[in-house]
């Protein structure tokens, strides 16, 4: 299993890369090896608000289809549109080609993980 170090994480398994003001998000490699096999992925809608906590996009997998939440609150401001035709990159690369969704954020980034802290939530 892999948590690099620069990312922050949320017990609900989505992983978080701030530059700048615009956060970066995806789901972690536990995630997507509970998930199984990614095969659809509803993305979120650029320039939809979201808060903090609430759904921002689905995926499906052959277990089941399950809820992203948003960790931070802000405007969608990118959506990986690559995964409409290559969802499996979930699976193959979670934190790079894998990532969902960009957030311009209007709030912060209080109460997410560290790698290490993570990795003990897990294991957990």
């Amino acid at each position: 299993m892999s948590y690099p170090a620069d990312l922050k994480y949320t017990e609900s398994h989505e992983w978080v890369r701030i530059e700048g003001g615009v956060a970066t998000i995806g789901i972690s490699w536990f995630a997507q090896d509970s998930m199984g096999d990614v095969v659809h992925v509803e993305l979120a809608e650029v320039g939809a608000e979201l808060s903090k906590g609430s759904p921002a996009c689905e995926i499906e997998s052959v277990k089941a289809v399950s809820d992203v939440y948003a960790p931070v609150s802000g405007e969608v401001v990118e959506v990986n549109e690559g995964l409409e035709d290559g969802p499996e990159a979930v699976n193959e690369d979670p934190y790079g080609q894998g990532w969902l969704f960009k957030i311009r954020m209007s709030g912060d980034a209080d109460g997410m993980m560290d790698a290490a802290a993570y990795q003990s939530h897990c294991e957990a």
